[in-house]
């Protein structure tokens, strides 16, 4: 171990000097965005690193030393890979209320949070003679059927002409439309409510004169039917379908929801090569929020049984091979050390699939890895 010690202050202090005369001239590659040479000076420290590597490789390991350090057994485990997305939070049923016809506000119904339901009258714009006009049609109506009416009667008795009678019959159908039409006219001044949901805020107070505009008067939102939005790169357009389940994180919360894609877009967006999805999420609580971000986890590899370790005991040697350290020859709590080389796979939730090198049943070291080496003694 003395050895060690030795040989990695030496290099150390090597280093360190040739830092101090060079400090100044990498700070200026830096500075001239002098890539090149900034790779060149680049290899060189990691030549001599590599180095130092095959160095502690091969020097020998005394027996009496220990190391204290923890252990894992594997198993064969679930492992999925997730696609990481942001996106935001949005709904279908957000909107700005808006008059149907201009005038004065003369009824305001509701206030900020208050809930309201489908078709729920919220106020009512003043009909500027709108009302009466509907009385005077429905008088001239009433009258144009009676006389329909009995003209009916006199021409089903043979008395009087037929041009009567088809007059007194378009007179009575033509007002019957006018009231109709003016009876819609007057609905417009009622503003109703276009679904079930919560009254954000009201921008507007009783007596003003409204009209559409970009305001509106008031906001609805229904938070009911939630989703996210977000866009995905093209290479996923075959793993995402409606239906897929996804994992939504709100950070801001400290909860992730269990989603599902419910809509997956059919246009490719040229200029960044990515498609739309949407993905409903649940709302039991309230607490989901228009415009709210969210990172969606979309489980893109799955392996049943596969072979995972902790991502941080995966090692690169000098040769760029991974490894990790293997507890072998295990005896009670003790053991000796073994440098395994690894073929890994994907990692997710800081987990690494390890496609050879491990097997099940296989004793890993999950602390400690950076002060032992090949063939030193285990304490755990």
């Amino acid at each position: 171990m003395k050895k060690i010690i030795t040989i990695l202050a030496f290099s150390l202090v090597l280093f360190s000097c040739g830092n101090k005369e060079n400090n100044a001239s990498i700070d200026d590659l830096i500075a001239a965005k002098n890539t090149k040479e900034l790779q060149a000076k680049k290899a060189l420290i990691q030549a001599d690193l590599s180095k130092i590597d095959a160095a502690l490789a091969t020097l020998e390991v005394k027996k009496d030393e220990e190391a204290l350090v923890s252990v894992l057994t594997l198993k064969d485990t679930l492992f999925n890979h997730y696609l990481d997305i942001q996106g935001n939070v949005n709904t279908k049923q957000n909107i700005l209320v808006q008059p149907e016809i201009p005038g004065t506000l003369i009824t305001l119904n509701v206030k900020a949070g208050q809930h309201v339901a489908a078709g729920q009258i919220l106020g009512r714009v003043d009909d500027g003679g709108s009302s009466q006009q509907v009385a005077n049609l429905e008088t001239q109506y009433q009258l144009a059927k009676t006389t329909f009416e009995r003209q009916k009667n006199l021409w089903n008795q043979k008395i009087g002409s037929e041009i009567q009678y088809l007059q007194a019959q378009t007179q009575m159908v033509s007002l019957s439309k006018s009231v109709a039409q003016a009876k819609a006219q007057l609905a417009k001044t009622l503003i109703r409510a276009p679904f079930s949901g919560t009254i954000d805020e009201v921008f507007v107070e009783r007596g003003q004169v409204v009209s559409a505009s970009a305001q509106g008067l008031m906001r609805i939102v229904n938070l009911g039917n939630m989703y996210v939005s977000t866009t995905v790169p093209e290479t996923y357009i075959g793993k995402l379908k409606i239906g897929t389940e996804v994992n939504v994180v709100i950070s801001s919360l400290g909860k992730t929801y269990k989603g599902k894609v419910r809509q997956v877009g059919t246009f490719i967006n040229p200029s960044n090569r990515s498609f739309g999805i949407e993905v409903s999420v649940p709302n039991p609580e309230n607490l989901l929020r228009p415009n709210q971000v969210a990172k969606l986890k979309i489980i893109d590899y799955v392996s049943k049984n596969a072979v995972v370790v902790p991502t941080n005991v995966v090692q690169e040697d000098g040769e760029h091979n991974n490894f990790v350290f293997v507890a072998s020859q295990i005896n009670g709590k003790k053991g000796i050390a073994k440098k395994v080389l690894v073929k890994i796979g994907k990692s997710s939730d800081n987990v690494t699939e390890i496609l050879s090198g491990l097997s099940p049943n296989d004793v890993i070291v999950t602390e400690g890895v950076n002060t032992i080496s090949d063939g030193m003694k285990l304490n755990f």
